[in-house]
């Protein structure tokens, strides 16, 4: 009787492959579409639903060839059709980030399916992998529950590593491209060893598909997936664990921070420029909502969730000198980008690359501003919104603090504003709104004192003559943007907070009521 253990080793190289390529499908669509559960429901389901057509389909095959070298050429085609993948869906990812851009609903949905179809035939015939190797292992009856519970056992390890590998390891360092490369690699050349010793003419006629792979990534992976905007150039881009990361720059000398799908600018600089009018100037004016006189010298410690590059941090130490500030951001890639190419160097600041919620309860100071900034449009990671965090944030607070979150919104839905007004409403006494003109953002701003919206005003027209033009131009512009405070009654707390079914709904709403044109008249 022949030795299984090749065979074996086969079962565990695909089982590590089919999941590892499931979770880099998840990272490839991510870096457009974003992760939301929506993005992982969708992959989900249809890799099972792929895998259930491989194990009818491999039961089949099996009962009719039922041949070694039949399995291995099988696993063969999968490996190269999956290592396709990236590159035939990257031109498709990029027309789909036009799209984005432009806001064309349809072809951002028929890009996200045709992404998806992409992966029905290699995972469709990675499926066939064990009940095929079930047929060739078993030689008697009463080895038959003994030889199948090994070979799923097998494959089950080869796929719990193949899920934690990718994430942990492999995407962070070779990126998204370089995961599906090595990993469709090594079940190749482990099923073409096998195919060798059982027909090495049949292995010499698929000896071609490494160059054809080779040929196609020269053609392809030249071009980034997302170009640069007119006027501008790229500057950089990689990606991480968490992230595509993409600096551009314009021919003013800004640069710009896009992440994934590129809809939102996380973080901008410029080597003589402070104050863009734009979402991260508001967090400076959060603590002059307090009773007048409010001065700046009150200002004594910051702390930002959702750091990015750090353009909040260099705007509050450019108004309030090197006050303390430390800042947290999940991503340690995006942090390095922030030093390398936006001076993210200020010495008053401690960068953490860690989760927020996790990190600020384990900081033992109390700020005067603690800002939120943590998005991945369009959506707020949900442990970041709930009464019990909000109480978190409050009790790392001092006695006049005032907690900023960006809230997104349309023109027309402010459900998520209303939402989060109506939590941050349980924790603290008073919540004041002001929209960023000509986005869809609002900032909340929550204070540990009851306060009035009318204290911005005042605090405005306190400001000693030496204050930093940037901060007085700030609350002008701050004082133009409020709007009146109004909240819903949805509560979002640790045990409820459906975040995303919310921001779903509100986008479906904004692409079927011809959101798409208002923007573009904007």
């Amino acid at each position: 009787m022949r030795s299984n253990r090749f065979l074996y080793l086969v079962i565990f190289v695909s089982g590590m492959t089919t999941l590892a390529i499931e979770m880099t499908a998840s990272r490839l669509l991510g870096s457009i579409y974003g992760t939301s559960n929506l993005i992982w429901a969708n992959v989900i389901g249809l890799i099972l639903l792929y895998l259930t057509a491989g194990y009818f389909l491999g039961g089949w095959w099996a009962d009719r060839s039922p041949h070694r070298k039949t399995l291995y050429r099988i696993l063969i085609w999968g490996a190269f059709l999956s290592a396709l993948v990236p590159l035939i869906a990257r031109p498709v990812l990029a027309e789909a980030a036009r799209a984005f851009a432009e806001l064309e609903a349809g072809l951002i949905l028929g890009s996200f399916v045709s992404v998806l179809v992409l992966f029905a035939a290699p995972i469709t015939l990675f499926g066939t992998a064990s009940p095929f190797a079930i047929r060739l292992a078993v030689s008697d009856v009463q080895s038959a529950g003994k030889v199948s519970g090994r070979i799923y056992a097998i494959s089950t390890l080869g796929s719990l590593i193949g899920t934690f590998l990718p994430a942990l390891l492999i995407i962070p360092e070779v990126g998204t491209f370089g995961t599906f490369m090595l990993f469709s690699g090594s079940l190749y050349v482990v099923c073409m060893i096998g195919l060798w010793g059982e027909q090495p003419r049949s292995a010499l006629q698929l000896a071609w598909m490494p160059a054809v792979v080779a040929g196609l990534a020269l053609l392809v992976m030249s071009q980034p997936i997302r170009a640069a905007a007119e006027g501008s150039t790229i500057l950089y881009e990689t990606e991480s664990g968490y992230n595509y990361i993409q600096v551009q720059e314009d021919s003013a000398g800004n640069r710009y921070l896009y992440l994934n799908e590129g809809q939102g600018i996380h973080s901008r600089y410029h080597p003589t420029i402070y104050g863009f009018g734009q979402t991260w100037d508001f967090f400076l004016a959060a603590p002059y909502f307090n009773a007048a006189p409010f001065t700046p010298e009150q200002v004594e410690r910051l702390a930002v969730i959702g750091l990015a590059a750090g353009t909040i941090p260099r705007q509050y130490t450019h108004v309030y000198g090197a006050i303390p500030i430390e800042g947290i951001e999940i991503d340690g890639k995006i942090i390095d980008v922030g030093r390398a190419l936006f001076e993210m160097t200020m010495p008053n600041l401690t960068a953490y690359a860690d989760d927020g919620r996790f990190r600020l309860n384990r900081l033992d100071r109390r700020y005067t501003v603690i800002g939120v900034d943590a998005y991945r449009p369009p959506y707020i990671p949900w442990h970041l919104t709930t009464v019990e965090f909000f109480r978190e944030v409050r009790d790392k607070l001092t006695d006049n603090g005032a907690v900023a979150v960006n809230v997104g919104r349309t023109n027309t839905d402010r459900r998520l504003v209303e939402a989060l007004t109506a939590t941050l409403l349980q924790v603290f006494p008073s919540v004041h709104t002001m929209d960023v003109p000509l986005s869809f953002n609002t900032i909340l701003v929550a204070t540990r004192q009851p306060t009035t919206a009318e204290n911005l005003a005042r605090n405005l027209a306190a400001l000693p003559p030496a204050t930093v033009p940037l901060l007085r131009d700030t609350l002008v512009l701050a004082v133009q943007s409020l709007v009146p405070t109004q909240s819903s009654d949805l509560v979002f707390t640790d045990n409820r907070a459906p975040i995303e079914t919310l921001v779903d709904s509100l986008v479906i709403n904004f692409l079927l009521s011809g959101g798409t044109d208002q923007l573009r008249r904007n």
